[in-house]
């Protein structure tokens, strides 16, 4: 019988042992985000991967904020989070501390998600040790600015009519991408492997 687990058989952490677990290397960065529902939903999802930390930027809400917690169901309370003003200062800021900026949006010299590989040195992938993935507003996606400022953009590929995820949803796509090398590198150990339902 392939029985459901139940809450308790998760080994979910508790919001004060998140900030002791290894650092994955990834934070992201969301640029003018305007809807706290997004906002709530990266919370989760960074929790969910264990990104290190999110920055909100511009108009982004930010906790505490009902609409933010009503979708990250407590995760503002063990992600680390900063705000800023500008996200330029935030992609400066992390570039000093050696992060390979990243933006994900479409662009004449977007990388295809699926040719990237995280951590895989400077053929495949940057070679660094740490990444930051921006994400941008739900109309007009990363600023151009943010873009120039980066060092390289990821693309999602898609196949359809739109040719647009939801932010939330590219939130979700590009940290499991991440995530996946990490496990396939063998990088996170076996007993953190479990799905947070």
């Amino acid at each position: 019988m392939n029985r459901k687990l139940l809450n308790i058989e998760l080994g979910r952490l508790n919001p004060a042992d998140y900030s002791s677990q290894p650092s994955s290397g990834i934070v992201v960065v969301l640029d003018n985000i305007r809807s706290a529902h997004n906002v709530g939903s990266a919370f989760r999802t960074c929790d969910s991967f264990k990104a290190d930390r999110l920055f909100l930027c511009g108009i982004c809400a930010t906790p505490p904020s009902a609409e933010i917690r009503k979708s990250a169901l407590g995760a503002e309370e063990s992600v680390p989070w900063d705000y800023a003003k500008d996200t330029l200062e935030v992609v400066s800021r992390l570039r000093e501390e050696g992060y390979t900026v990243v933006s994900v949006e479409q662009t004449v010299a977007s990388v295809s998600l699926e040719k990237f590989k995280p951590w895989a040195g400077p053929l495949e992938g940057s070679g660094t040790e740490k990444y930051a993935l921006i994400f941008g507003n739900e109309v007009d996606g990363v600023s151009q600015e943010v873009v120039d400022a980066s060092d390289f953009s990821l693309e999602i590929p898609q196949f359809g009519t739109k040719h647009s995820l939801n932010v939330s949803v590219a939130v979700g796509v590009v940290l499991w991408h991440f995530t996946n090398a990490r496990l396939t590198s063998q990088a996170i150990p076996e007993s953190h492997h479990r799905a947070n339902g």
